[in-house]
């Protein structure tokens, strides 16, 4: 009885299958601490793309020479202003950490002011949860110094990968989709998602960002908050967090002007926290981000999450991709293999298709 043998060709399809795979994960696993730059590489591609071919290619600019433009602009206006951001950020945060003093003594004040209120007496403001929220904030500014240099090392990197694919942007392009093994709309689905996603992130996220925190500073500055400039532009990055949003600083800003005695602005904060500052998100979500990538709220804020954990800041933008990707791969799925649209097309027109 003879037994049916496996076909050399797939024998030898699977096997260079599997050792791609393994290079792959060898290269991921030795890169990885530069993959936010290749990320980022990847983010301001999609951003430039349009324009760096118009100007090539229709006005016929020279290609290495408009790399270098756009490279500059990159750093004008992107790694310039987050530089300045940082510079002055941490000394301002490094000097309120150092002033224990007036830490426990708007702790205190805190403390005494929600003895008695029905809603916050059960938190627990205790001095034990003092002193573990400060070992908490002092065990992250070595990371913090760390994250800084990482962040220039992959800002390096960035730009660098970036000046290749702007480059070789085209032959980049037709060696990806002659190897993504999808119809010529699958692929065109996938592309249109993924710069529909990039977009939306990397250009709404800074946009919602900066308007909060412009709002939010004129309010702390109507109602009298100390350093309103430094709590404005937290306001700003709290923008970034998922569900509570700005509120991670309005919220305890205001019950600790309460607490303070100044009853009128401790209202005046909340109030104007939650009809200005978080009305902003909603009227830019439904405005100007709405015309950059409609994306609903449920994979933005677990997009967030779970880009946050894998990727730092870069996963405000690529996680919210990930999780994007699961419906249109399914949506790709159903198109290259699915019998969904035979079925509706065959009730729609009973004659039979050519």
């Amino acid at each position: 009885m003879r037994t049916k043998q496996i076909n050399n060709n797939s024998i030898n399809q699977i096997m260079l299958i599997i050792i791609i795979i393994l290079v792959c994960i060898l290269i991921f696993k030795n890169l990885y601490y530069y993959l936010p730059g290749f990320l980022g590489a990847i983010t301001l591609y999609v951003l430039f793309r349009n324009s760096y071919f118009k100007l090539t290619e229709r006005r016929r600019w020279n290609k290495i020479l408009t790399s270098l433009l756009f490279i500059l602009i990159s750093i004008v206006f992107i790694v310039l202003p987050i530089w300045a951001l940082v510079d002055y950020l941490v000394p301002q945060i490094t000097s309120f950490l150092n002033n224990t003093d007036k830490i426990v003594s708007q702790f205190n004040l805190l403390k005494e002011y929600m003895a008695d209120k029905p809603f916050l007496k059960d938190i627990d403001m205790s001095d034990e949860a003092l002193l573990n929220m400060l070992q908490r904030f002092t065990k992250y500014v070595p990371s913090i110094l760390n994250s800084v240099a990482e962040v220039m090392i992959n800002i390096i990197v960035a730009l660098f990968v970036l000046y290749f694919m702007l480059v070789y942007g085209r032959q980049m392009e037709s060696y990806i989709s002659s190897g993504v093994p999808f119809s010529p709309k699958s692929k065109q689905e996938l592309w249109k998602e993924f710069d529909s996603m990039v977009r939306s992130n990397a250009i709404g996220i800074p946009i919602l960002g900066f308007f909060q925190g412009l709002v939010a500073m004129l309010g702390y500055w109507i109602f009298g908050v100390d350093n309103f400039i430094l709590m404005g532009m937290l306001t700003g990055i709290a923008s970034i967090v998922p569900v509570l949003g700005t509120m991670t600083i309005y919220v305890p800003l205001g019950i600790i002007t309460l607490a303070g005695g100044e009853t009128a602005n401790g209202i005046g904060i909340l109030l104007y926290g939650f009809l200005l500052i978080g009305s902003i998100d909603n009227i830019l979500r439904f405005t100007i981000l709405k015309t950059l990538g409609n994306v609903p709220p449920l994979i933005t804020v677990f997009g967030v999450l779970l880009g946050l954990k894998l990727f730092g800041m870069l996963g405000l933008i690529f996680g919210p991709l990930i999780l994007s990707s699961v419906g249109v791969l399914i949506k790709v799925y159903s198109n290259e293999y699915g019998k969904g649209d035979s079925i509706i097309l065959s009730t729609d027109n009973p004659e039979k298709p050519e």
